[in-house]
């Protein structure tokens, strides 16, 4: 068990069921897509290490870039994603994969599909670590799914509660 600020967390997924399911997410994508040079994009700041593990196993030519979204205050969503930083280069006639952490409700989602459909990309397929089909009732699709997982509040593998967790190498769950 661990503590961050005031709450408890224990341990929910470890870091090697974690390095799995990023290899069947690279797998997939390697396939999906070996004859193009897709453009990975990550969304700051919970996807750094996800993105990282991911480019690390990717073994085919590709670029990375960073957005930078917001959508949360400590445990909640505030229903509403702000744009912090944004993407410099131009998408057109690429294969843009959108490479999230974790995808709950889905607000961050629809307003990244908002925003990259005015740059015409080939393709635009969206990738998570974890999605929590629960509280997702969105129709954006989400093309590649690293682990399902309740509805429950998690940290750590790039997750944080109020800026703690992040550097955890596995997941937690708080503490009921």
């Amino acid at each position: 068990m661990i503590q961050l600020h005031d709450k408890e967390f224990v341990p929910f997924i470890s870091a090697e069921e974690i390095d799995f399911a990023i290899k069947q997410m690279v797998a997939q994508i390697e396939d999906d897509f070996a004859d193009e040079i897709p453009v990975f994009v990550g969304v700051l700041n919970g996807s750094f290490m996800v993105v990282s593990d991911f480019v690390k196993h990717y073994s085919k030519p590709c670029e990375v870039s960073f957005v930078k979204m917001a959508s949360y205050e400590g445990m909640s969503s505030t229903n509403e994603v702000k744009q912090l930083i944004g993407l410099n280069q131009d998408l057109t006639g690429r294969t843009v994969v959108i490479i999230e952490d974790i995808i709950d409700t889905g607000h961050t989602i629809v307003a990244l599909k908002e925003l990259f459909k005015q740059q015409n990309p080939k393709h635009f397929k969206i990738a998570t670590l974890f999605l929590k089909p629960d509280a997702y009732k969105k129709e954006v699709k989400i093309d590649y799914i690293g682990i399902q997982i309740p509805n429950k509040f998690i940290v750590g593998f790039g997750l944080d509660y109020d800026g703690l967790g992040r550097n955890l190498p596995e997941v937690y769950q708080l503490k009921e």
